[in-house]
């Protein structure tokens, strides 16, 4: 067959073929079914068998049931529940707020119950007497209620970008009233088919709606006044920095924006260059490296909202387990973004001591007329060295200067967690962390902690409610973070601290001898301190929140608590090998250690550079080999642990030179 006839007979045979096909499944024979995992990745192969589906597991959490593929655990999170229950609390306060304008109560169950019990006896006069002023009204001047459950037409609009199982949005649709609709999205197909699932098993569909999209792309949809959302929920896998340049733009004017950041390696300081392109400021490691990263976040939000002359005021900042947690008010106004310079500051950081200033951008001062003017800072506010110690400065920032809470609207929020304990399984932890975030200083970044400053001096540790006191004593103010433990937050200057720990070097003394004359403790206990400080304990030395003894810093729970994998489509469950795998690569970059007689046998495999040259005096106690070298030796190594003799007859120009001199 010639090369002309050969190729219209193979084009004729494929058209066949393909015609054949058509035909089949016109006629309705049952077609194969395609993978959902080999159509995300094109990648649909002829004759492939599609694996066994896997058995569903269902999780209950608040008033939700997910349902999820067990063969994909990593959709589910137990560790964020916390999360999750202060963030249904923080929405049904400001859904309160919003509402509470408009003229809507909100009804939360097992608030009214409660209230009835806290009702004072004494107060059955005044009660007979509403009761009688509430017979009087007509029934449609009643105020308009909104339950958990319903639609209220006047409600908020929520957003959650990155819905994963859909847990966090049908949450938000059974526990939080005065909701008018929620957009559950994700980008991932099989993630919005799991959340479909999920909504129609907790019948929430007529709240719920699911949406497969980027999240960037949606909220940039959603510019417009009409159309945007008045709570936006961001809780990425790592960063969430490539969407609050959407977010801040598609929340409403007042809304909510609820974002998390489980990156706190490199918010933390590991890797400053890395946060510095992803959130625009440079992290320091530092003891307060927590509150640093919260402030670092609150800096991002705020800069990306100035561009569009909108900024942010935050209510609610947490560092919990492995990550921050931010809910800030977005707002409109020229006027305002002005100020926004003046709300951030640079960070300078001793190496040596730890001690911290800051340098704020901007100054804001009055005018007259009660205007305000606007001008740049002045600064640095330190010297080349530390006044301390004299060691360098580092600089870090800029990041978020002003106070990271709004006091009455967690002290609003606190107060209904307590009134109903019943409502989160996590009410006990949040009553601790929100009680101690309402004793925290608001005007006072950043903070010491009680370790950090006995170990630089090299001293014993005084208890907490001493170094409390003596602040206290010196007419200072002084707190606790509920970011770490054993912080130190008080308004007193860094050279009040040290004096205060030079008087408690006095009375449990250092061996002077011990320290170099470098160090920084040396040169901090040089100084004789101009301060003398009582370490009386004084009462209110004692937090309230440590006096009721509330869960203010929870431990980890059980193993492995912390963050899960990355979603991946067809990810394995964890079981007993990936539990074995993880024991065996703990720990892999760290070298065992070499047993010692296992180290003087390698060691005596090297010859010994000074016996070549004739000044080595150890003879036999030597670690290095006195054999004469033979050509299979790879390097020589230089005898360590023999003394360090100059060598008087060193060798001429034509002499073998010995390793390392080229």
């Amino acid at each position: 067959m010639s090369g002309a006839r050969i190729v219209p007979w193979l084009s004729l045979t494929l058209r066949s073929a393909c015609s054949l096909c058509r035909a089949g499944f016109m006629e309705g024979k049952p077609q194969r079914p395609t993978d959902p995992v080999s159509m995300e990745n094109g990648t649909v192969l002829c004759g492939e068998k599609r694996p066994p589906e896997a058995k569903e597991t269902t999780v209950t959490e608040g008033a939700a049931r997910i349902a999820f593929p067990s063969a994909n655990e990593v959709f589910y999170n137990p560790v964020q529940e916390f999360n999750r229950d202060l963030t249904c609390a923080v929405i049904t306060e400001f859904a309160r707020i919003q509402l509470r304008a408009k003229g809507i109560q909100i009804k939360v169950p097992g608030e009214k119950d409660v209230q009835k019990v806290v009702v004072d006896l004494s107060e059955q006069e005044e009660d007979k007497a509403e009761l009688k002023e509430g017979a009087n009204v007509a029934p449609g001047d009643q105020p308009q209620t909104a339950a958990v459950g319903e639609i209220c037409e006047e409600g908020l609009r929520v957003l959650e970008g990155l819905a994963a199982s859909g847990l966090r949005s049908i949450r938000f649709a059974r526990e939080v009233p005065g909701l008018q609709s929620v957009v559950a999205n994700d980008a991932s197909a099989r993630a919005v088919d799991l959340i479909r699932h999920n909504v129609q098993l907790n019948k929430v569909a007529h709240l719920v709606r699911p949406s497969q999209a980027d999240a960037r792309m949606l909220m940039y949809q959603h510019q417009r006044v009409s159309e945007r959302f008045d709570v936006i929920d961001l809780d990425p896998y790592g960063s969430p920095a490539p969407f609050l340049d959407a977010a801040v733009q598609a929340v409403s004017e007042g809304g909510l924006l609820c974002v998390t950041c489980t990156d706190m390696a490199v918010l933390a300081g590991n890797s400053g260059e890395t946060c510095y392109s992803k959130y625009g400021a440079m992290a320091l490691k530092s003891r307060a490296c927590h509150e640093m990263a919260l402030r670092i976040v609150l800096h991002s939000l705020d800069l990306r909202a100035n561009c569009y002359q909108r900024f942010v005021m935050p209510l609610l900042s947490i560092s919990a387990d492995f990550y921050v947690r931010v809910f800030v008010r977005v707002f409109t106004g020229q006027a305002k973004v002005k100020a926004s310079a003046s709300k951030q500051a640079l960070v300078f950081q001793c190496v040596g001591c730890g001690t911290f200033h800051l340098q704020q951008l901007g100054k804001a001062s009055g005018a007259s007329g009660g205007r305000v003017k606007f001008s740049a800072a002045c600064g640095p506010p330190v010297a080349p060295e530390c006044e301390h110690c004299g060691q360098r400065h580092q600089l870090g920032g800029p990041l978020w200067a002003e106070p990271i809470h709004d006091l009455d609207f967690v002290g609003h929020v606190l107060e209904a967690v307590s009134a109903n304990p019943s409502r989160f399984h996590t009410s006990e932890r949040i009553r601790g962390v929100l009680s101690v975030v309402t004793e925290e200083l608001p005007d006072v970044p950043l903070y010491y902690t009680l370790d950090q400053l006995s170990s630089t001096i090299h001293c014993s540790t005084p208890s907490l409610l001493q170094l409390r006191s003596a602040l206290l004593h010196a007419g200072f103010r002084v707190s606790l973070s509920h970011a770490c433990k054993n912080a130190v937050k008080t308004d007193a200057p860094a050279s009040v601290l040290w004096d205060i720990m030079r008087c408690w070097e006095k009375e449990c003394p250092v061996k002077r001898e011990r320290l170099s004359e470098t160090s920084p403790a040396f040169r901090i206990l040089s100084v004789e301190p101009r301060l003398q400080a009582n370490f009386t304990i004084r009462d209110d030395a004692n937090p309230s929140s440590r006096q009721r003894g509330l869960k203010r810093f929870q431990a980890n729970p059980e193993a492995n608590w912390g963050p899960r994998p990355r979603a991946r489509p067809g990810s394995k469950t964890v079981g007993e090998a990936m539990e074995h795998r993880r024991r065996l690569l703990q720990n892999k970059r760290k070298e065992p250690a070499e047993d010692p007689a296992q180290r003087a046998a390698r060691l005596k495999t090297f010859p010994c550079k000074r016996f070549k040259e004739g000044t080595c005096q150890l003879g036999d106690q030597c670690c290095y080999s006195h054999r004469s070298p033979t050509p299979k030796a790879t390097a020589e190594a230089t005898c360590t642990d023999c003394p360090q003799t100059p060598n008087q007859n060193p060798p001429g120009p034509g002499a073998t030179a010995g390793p390392g001199v080229d």
